[in-house]
């Protein structure tokens, strides 16, 4: 919509000046010809020094309720050119009503960000870990400061967020925090789950996050493919601690089960099925939702090559994942592996080249990785080229089968 001129003006309620002459200031909001309202910043002012609508004089006092002032007329503005984007009409009534929630009892985004964080710290060593706490806090850091920065806030009422709050903060990070777009995308989800809570919990009914479309970084693949996995399947190594590290990687491509729980994994975990075959049955350290695995030969193997090498009652002899993830960098060289080869490669190669990849479908696999959402599962369900070939092939046999060309 076409912005009207927007004016912010201040004066005394004289009428209820009191004994020693402090007097209420009240604030005049204009917005165009026609929309007009008034209202207290609950604050009280010594008629003496008061002078075009502001304090006078250079004291401590008159600095403090001029910058409280220039506050109030900057957070109006903003609330305006909020509204303005998402509205036809902006009346001065709509501004008051968010500018004096943002200041009284109205639910603020920071607020209950810092009330979520503090509720996910009390969970973290039960459902919750320290790496995740970290990361929520880094992105309230973030939208604090976007806050200061680009509209001299301190806090937000969740009514005033909008879509074009959201795209700001994109771009400020993009351009003011110079971040890549996969630190991007990690924020703005930080951010989409806190305002998806605040949705579920009532405290708004309009999704800001609808139509906002993030800059996808260019993936790199996170997964082995059939060759590279038969190379470091068979490649000789001279070293006790690389064979351990391929041994525990390999596990991890034969399972999906990433390095947090892995190495929580013990004997209890372990049960055997009426027909013979071993599961692993265990929850997530990161969620707390269960996964059940039936094993493989390969990693049944594994289990049974370490089975008296592991500590106090451990499934598996485990190094740090900082280790781990040196030792399979020095692998990858040896096998000519061009896929960045960190430890989480297992659970991406498990996935995609392992399950996926052989024709399990979408719902099995996110059933054994233990993710509450298919759509988690999605991120995973790269399709290969040797995936298509064979489907494609698949697909020729069956047309051949069932018609008949002439030409």
């Amino acid at each position: 919509m076409e912005q009207a001129n927007v004016k912010v003006s201040f004066y005394l309620k004289k009428s209820e000046a009191d004994a020693d002459g402090m007097c209420p200031v009240m604030a005049r909001l204009n917005i165009g010809k026609y929309s007009e309202a008034a209202f207290s910043l609950k604050l009280r002012v010594p008629q003496a020094i008061w002078s075009s609508g502001r304090a006078s004089g250079k004291s401590v006092k008159a600095k403090e309720i001029n910058n409280r002032l220039d506050e109030i007329r900057a957070m109006a503005l903003g609330i305006y050119a909020e509204l303005s984007v998402v509205r036809d009409s902006v009346t001065a009534d709509d501004v008051k009503s968010l500018l004096l929630g943002m200041a009284g009892e109205q639910t603020t985004l920071l607020s209950y960000f810092r009330t979520f964080i503090e509720n996910f710290a009390k969970r973290v060593g039960v459902n919750r870990t320290e790496g995740s706490l970290r990361s929520y806090r880094n992105a309230y850091n973030h939208v604090e400061r976007f806050m200061r920065e680009k509209y001299n806030l301190s806090d937000i009422s969740f009514s005033a967020l909008t879509l074009s709050f959201i795209q700001d903060y994109d771009s400020h990070l993009r351009t003011d925090c110079r971040l890549s777009p996969g630190t991007i995308i990690n924020l703005t989800v930080q951010l989409k789950i806190i305002v998806g809570e605040a949705v579920a919990d009532g405290i708004i009914t309009t999704y800001p996050f609808t139509g906002y479309e993030p800059v996808r970084p260019k993936q790199k693949r996170r997964y082995l493919t059939s060759e590279e996995l038969q190379r470091l399947m068979t490649m000789p190594l001279h070293r006790p601690n690389l064979y351990l590290t391929r041994d525990l990687f390999l596990f991890s491509c034969y399972t999906g089960i990433p390095y947090s729980d892995m190495r929580l994994l013990s004997k209890e975990h372990l049960s055997l099925a009426d027909d013979g075959t071993w599961w692993i049955r265990s929850s997530r350290r990161k969620t707390g939702v269960e996964f059940e695995i039936p094993l493989l030969d390969l990693p049944l193997h594994i289990m049974e090559k370490y089975r008296d090498t592991a500590p106090d009652g451990k499934l598996l002899p485990m190094y740090s994942n900082s280790t781990m993830n040196l030792n399979l960098k020095r692998i990858a060289k040896l096998c000519d592996i061009d896929c960045p080869l960190v430890f989480h490669a297992g659970r991406h190669t498990y996935a995609t080249e392992i399950t996926l990849g052989h024709g399990v479908p979408l719902e099995t696999v996110s059933k054994m990785l233990g993710h509450a959402r298919i759509e988690t599962t999605q991120i995973y369900a790269k399709v290969t080229d040797d995936k298509i070939n064979a489907d494609t092939r698949v697909l020729n046999e069956r047309i051949a089968e069932r018609f008949s060309v002439v030409i």
